[in-house]
């Protein structure tokens, strides 16, 4: 029986899938834990990168763009280099200075948010980025996408009054949630991380009760079922992680959401209360889907491949059957481009039909097109799991996996 588990975990192993399909390979020659993306793959990543974008847009989050770069001082002030040194990259001289790449994102967003004066009217000031960080990974525990040097991060910090904090930290575990049901995951658990023994954490006995306080609060608070971790805390504060697993059952954090009290202090952050007086904000971090690469991994090895219609790489595959309709099929590719849909032509040079296919097995929608559908512009749909549709008007059809994919929604068909 365990061999049989065996072969199914090499099965659904997101490299093996990711090579395969031709989402992402890796090369000596740029480098271990640097895999290069292709173009299916980036048609994937982009569109998951297009969602959380615009999902933070509705939720009122403020997007910018900060260098992945910094100087040792950001990180000495922000508390990284005394605390997380060992994963960062070492330093390197230009001239009089020495610059870092960055481990993080949150030091360059505190100096962003205090670069202006803010009100406590401004507040809470959601800032978001879609940005690069670098982690000095040994060799041995690179793999995949789930373990890479260069990381491409999906993070946000809340700026916000203390009163604040409880509602936006509910808010950010209601966006994983939504996430979350658009994406096809289902958490392993709730995981409330907490310190444990040694040094590598903040000494500030109070920040780390009030914190702590915060999120135990936010979770009983919001019915989930977690479980508190001694030793997996931030080095400046506890977090809320959402764990997923693997086909194993080997768990890995894909989620997070943080209460920090420290870096506001550090970075002397400072607002405008409705008394005229100078308040200290408290910024909460989070992260939906953390980073782009391990959430492609996971959805590789929860779905095998079958990402769900609107995430696809092709969404939709016409099958000619013969070269006589191949004019049509073509007109029909152009037509799904102009709604966005991503469609591909797969003709008879390709092979048989049944090769053609079985070759587009993990495509969401194949429009098979035969001399009765290219001469009254119907759609005989097949769906990826098995279903044949009777076969309907063009525009029917195209708008009916429009308005599904726009949905992001994870169903194939709605028989509505």
């Amino acid at each position: 029986m365990s061999t049989d588990v065996d072969e199914e975990t090499a099965m659904s192993d997101h490299r093996k899938l990711g090579r395969e399909l031709g989402l992402f390979d890796t090369d000596p020659l740029i480098g271990a834990g640097l895999p290069y993306w292709l173009p299916d793959g980036a048609t994937v990543r982009h569109t998951l990168e297009e969602y959380i974008r615009a999902a933070e847009r509705r939720a009122g989050y403020r997007h910018v763009y900060s260098p992945v770069l910094g100087k040792r001082e950001l990180y000495e002030l922000s508390g990284h280099w005394q605390h997380y040194g060992d994963d960062m990259y070492p330093p390197m001289d230009l001239g009089a200075e020495q610059v870092v790449l960055r481990p993080s994102l949150c030091p360059h967003h505190a100096v962003i948010y205090r670069s202006r004066a803010h009100s406590y009217r401004e507040l809470p000031l959601r800032m978001a980025e879609l940005g690069g960080m670098y982690r000095s990974e040994l060799s041995g525990v690179l793999g995949g996408l789930t373990r890479v040097r260069a990381i491409q991060l999906n993070d946000a910090h809340i700026f916000c009054t203390l009163d604040q904090v409880a509602d936006e930290a509910g808010a950010a575990l209601e966006m994983i949630r939504q996430a979350y049901e658009a994406l096809g995951i289902t958490p392993a658990r709730y995981r409330l991380s907490l310190p444990g023994p040694g040094g590598k954490y903040v000494a500030a006995p109070e920040l780390w009760r009030r914190s702590t306080a915060v999120l135990t609060d936010v979770l009983d608070r919001s019915g989930l079922a977690y479980e508190a971790v001694e030793g997996e805390a931030a080095f400046y504060g506890p977090k809320i992680d959402v764990q997923v697993a693997d086909g194993a059952g080997r768990e890995s954090t894909l989620s997070t959401v943080q209460v920090d009290f420290h870096q506001p202090e550090r970075f002397d952050l400072r607002y405008v209360g409705p008394d005229g007086a100078r308040h200290r904000p408290v910024m909460v971090h989070r992260s939906i889907i953390g980073s782009v690469e391990r959430a492609v991994a996971h959805l590789l090895e929860e779905h095998g491949g079958a990402f769900p219609a609107w995430l696809a790489p092709t969404q939709l595959v016409v099958l000619p059957i013969s070269e006589t309709e191949l004019a049509r099929a073509g007109e029909l590719v152009r037509r799904c481009a102009e709604l966005g849909l991503r469609a591909q032509l797969a003709g008879p040079d390709r092979g048989s039909l049944g090769a053609r296919i079985r070759e587009a097995r993990l495509v969401p929608y194949q429009a098979v097109m035969g001399p009765r559908e290219a001469a009254d512009g119907r759609l005989a749909l097949r769906l990826r799991d098995g279903r044949r549709l009777n076969p309907l008007p063009t525009g029917e059809a195209l708008a009916r996996i429009d308005a599904l994919v726009r949905a992001h929604s994870t169903e194939l068909w709605d028989a509505a």
